[in-house]
């Protein structure tokens, strides 16, 4: 899920593929802004078959945040 988050990431964000890890944050270390975070949160949905709550993406403050989200809805 990682890894799939990551490539979303690079290619579809242009983020620098070197700065991304679980604990980096998706604004402060990987620069990503409001309308980033919802492009990626519609192809985390699209992708991964899921729905995210309005009421949590003000959580995702990493890119773990996302990943640990996902998982549990997998669940």
């Amino acid at each position: 899920m990682f890894e799939t988050l990551k490539n979303f990431l690079v290619d579809e964000l242009h983020v620098d593929e070197s700065k991304i890890s679980m604990e980096a944050e998706l604004v402060a270390d990987l620069g990503i802004n409001s309308l980033e975070l919802a492009d990626l949160i519609l192809l985390c949905e699209d992708k991964f078959n899921v729905t995210f709550e309005e009421d949590d993406l003000h959580t995702f403050l990493t890119v773990g945040d996302v990943v640990n989200y996902l998982a549990d809805k997998e669940n």
